[in-house]
Order: C-alpha cells, then structure tokens, then sequence
C-alpha cells in the first residue's frame, strides 16, 4: 500500500502566491553581494556599470527581492572577485535546505551577527578605521572603550 504522501513547498504557507515576499536564500545571498560591494568601497551605481545594469537592479538583488540568476552570479563573483560560493557562505542553517548539517553537529558557532554588522555602513567603517591603529595599546582600549559603552564587563 503507497501512502499519499504530498511534499510542499514550506514557503508556500507563509505567504500567498503572488505576494512580493523574498525568498530567505535570495536575501542571503544579495547580502553578501552588498557585503562584499561595501567591502570593496564599490557603489551600487560602479557595480551596476560592470554588469550593464542601473543601480536600481542592483539595489533590488541585494535586498533579494530579485533573484540571481546562474549567469549573473557567476559575472558578480568575477567583478566582486569572489569565488561563487562566497554568496553562500554562512547561510542560516535553516535556508541551507536538505544537505545541511543538523543543528547540534556543526562545528562553528553561528556569528552571523558578524557578516550583519560588517554589512552595515557603521560597521564598515568602524572596521577599517580599527584596522587602521597601529598601536597595540591603543587597539586594546577601544575594545575596552566598546565594551564599557555597551555595558560589558571585561
């Protein structure tokens, strides 16, 4: 005996077809194109010249409302300089789909609040100007600094 066995689409319960809802990979991976852009000090409008699109595409692609095609991101990993798998690195575990490690079994911690708060222009530029200081002193006491302001102990 076969039991009728029907396999849907989770997303499908979330939110009703037609709805502009993006998918979580999507936005995942237009993330870490807007990651790796703001990395590289690259605008929107820079990138879109490279890829013969407006800034507006762009803008679209990185907040996954529009999804990147196989080509498309293959052109963003070589303009980016990125191995393609670079897009979907650190996606959440539960974006990740079948193939994934069981929460429990993954070896890393999940510090996705990282790639978030590099993805932020604050963060960015808190970032490189940290990287800036030379001295190890100095370094030392912003973290301390940071920590304090925020309300942690040492």
């Amino acid at each position: 005996m076969v039991d009728n066995i029907s396999i849907e689409d989770e997303s499908s319960e979330e939110a009703p077809k037609g709805s502009r809802r993006a998918n979580p990979m999507d936005v995942h991976v237009g993330s870490r194109v807007r990651l790796r852009r703001m990395l590289l000090g690259m605008s929107q409008e820079k990138l879109g010249e490279h890829l013969g699109l407006t800034f507006q595409q762009v803008q679209k692609y990185e907040k996954g409302v529009n999804r990147i095609g196989a080509s498309r991101l293959f052109d963003l990993a070589k303009v980016l300089g990125v191995p393609v798998q670079f897009f979907y690195d650190e996606a959440p575990l539960g974006v990740q789909g079948a193939g994934a490690a069981m929460p429990g079994f993954a070896e890393q911690p999940d510090e996705s609040y990282v790639v978030d708060f590099l993805g932020t222009r604050e963060g960015l530029e808190l970032n490189k100007a940290f990287a800036r200081v030379t001295d190890p002193k100095v370094r030392r006491s912003i973290v301390d600094l940071v920590r304090a302001l925020a309300g942690e102990e040492n």
